[in-house]
């Protein structure tokens, strides 16, 4: 190891990743969080000295999702040494210790770095029957989470059942599910990444911009990473053309779909859906699912089970849709408020990107988020 070099300098070398693609990686994460090309150079000197952030991950009602795609960076990429750089003192998924020692590992982080660990929570925790539903060494997930994410310097929920409850909290949520939001409320540095799973793109860019400015991104009302969730898949949709000329897919298999036109009649969610699976995609940005003929479920938005099916019934009436509000009668079931919450959410995160910074500047400060996120403040 040379006297410039640093750890991280080092690691690199090892996994046989060069400057070049380094600063290449570096440029990507600059456009993922819609950040000045300028900054690309501060990204790469934070990333080199940055010291290794205590990471704990706790797992509840979940089906390990999260975690796989947390695991799914590309071998050896700067993406995957960047997660690397985490210090991940507890995952139960793919931590070696088992049982007491587990327990004594997540305790100890706990105590000796109160107020300087990042704490994860991957699925939604159950508050019925007393928190029966889902124990870990004897005590309740909403235990754990308490005393967890009150400690923690920040708190990410990661995936829509951490982040709103997800599947578990759909109707009529016998466990009693929630997200972290509502089931430990008054959480300083929330931010949640929903999706079913989350994109592996979007936790690394979080973790570099926390690296970069020792803080974390502006949010929107939910809570949410402006520059993962700030505009609607259908406004970066590759079959937006389609649906502003009126070529709908009228049935699966016919040759509007073989030949990629509109979902929006076969129930695509995208006009009304806030994430930014369009531009980073799945599987190392092979496709997606709307790439692949399938319309957007929704994931990403709060109570995404209840109130985005039928999956295949479009949602009548969104604002600013004339074309999509005539074309038939169908999805009628869907609920009467998903306009209403996605209206809000344009209106602010226009707000945000008005005020935002110009070409060469530092982003300001996160925005401070609303104190509250439970499903009694959701419109």
């Amino acid at each position: 190891m040379k006297k410039s070099e640093s750890r991280f300098d080092v690691e690199l070398r090892r996994r046989g990743v060069s400057r070049r693609e380094f600063v290449a990686f570096c440029g990507v994460m600059a456009s993922t969080l819609a950040l000045p090309r300028s900054l690309e150079a501060k990204i790469a000197a934070a990333l080199q000295k940055s010291e290794k952030p205590v990471l704990v991950w706790l797992e509840f009602q979940d089906c390990a999702g999260n975690t796989e795609s947390f695991l799914r960076a590309t071998k050896p990429t700067a993406a995957e040494v960047v997660l690397d750089t985490l210090s991940v003192d507890y995952h139960e998924t793919i931590m070696a210790a088992a049982g007491h020692q587990a327990v004594e590992a997540l305790e100890r982080t706990v105590k000796d770095r109160k107020g300087e660990y990042i704490v994860i929570v991957e699925g939604s925790i159950p508050t019925g029957a007393n928190g029966a539903y889902c124990t870990i060494g004897g005590r309740s997930a909403l235990q754990i989470a308490r005393e967890v994410c009150g400690g923690a310097a920040a708190t990410i929920a990661v995936g829509t059942c951490a982040a709103y409850g997800g599947l578990p909290a759909a109707s009529p949520n016998p466990t009693g599910a929630l997200g972290v939001a509502d089931a430990v409320p008054g959480l300083k540095n929330l931010i949640n990444l929903p999706a079913c799973p989350a994109n592996a793109e979007n936790i690394t860019a979080l973790v570099v911009y926390y690296l970069t400015f020792k803080s974390f991104p502006p949010l929107d009302q939910y809570k949410r990473p402006l520059f993962a969730y700030g505009k609607s898949i259908h406004d970066n949709c590759e079959r937006r053309a389609h649906f502003d000329a009126s070529q709908y897919v009228e049935a699966w298999g016919d040759e509007p779909h073989r030949t990629g036109y509109c979902l929006y009649k076969m129930g695509c969610k995208g006009p009304v859906t806030f994430q930014n699976c369009p531009q980073i995609r799945w599987n190392e940005g092979t496709n997606w699912p709307i790439g692949c003929g399938h319309p957007c479920i929704g994931c990403a938005e709060p109570d995404f089970w209840d109130k985005m099916t039928p999956f295949y019934q479009h949602l009548p009436n969104v604002p600013g849709f004339g074309r999509a509000a005539s074309i038939d009668k169908v999805g009628l079931l869907a609920t009467a408020g998903v306009a209403a919450v996605f209206a809000t959410h344009g209106v602010i995160s226009l707000i945000h990107r008005s005020t935002g910074p110009k070409g060469g500047e530092t982003p300001p400060p996160p925005v401070e988020p609303v104190e509250k996120v439970g499903k009694g403040d959701r419109p």
